[in-house]
């Protein structure tokens, strides 16, 4: 299975900075890139798999514990704009 292209935005000086490495490197921008994602992911796996147990650990499977998590309100500042019932 082919995988999907996804552009990325960045600004003009790291832009300029993968230019010169893929030129330097005779490599492609996209590898440049490609690889670098690849070391950073490497290099800090264990926080993103802090991260990520932390999220879990979070999670009740309630409507309010996702919203919760993903606005970074606590429950009771939730609960101060309304809240959710007991089966959300």
């Amino acid at each position: 299975m082919a995988a999907a292209a996804s552009p990325i935005k960045v600004d003009a000086q790291t832009d300029q900075l993968i230019s010169h490495a893929a030129h330097f490197l005779k490599r492609s921008k996209k590898e440049v890139v490609d690889i670098a994602i690849r070391e950073y992911i490497e290099n800090h796996r264990s926080e993103i798999q802090t991260a990520v147990s932390q999220a879990l650990r979070q999670l009740d499977g309630s409507t309010a514990s996702s919203v919760a998590l993903l606005t970074g309100m606590s429950r009771d500042e939730l609960d101060e704009l309304g809240g959710f019932s007991k089966t959300d």
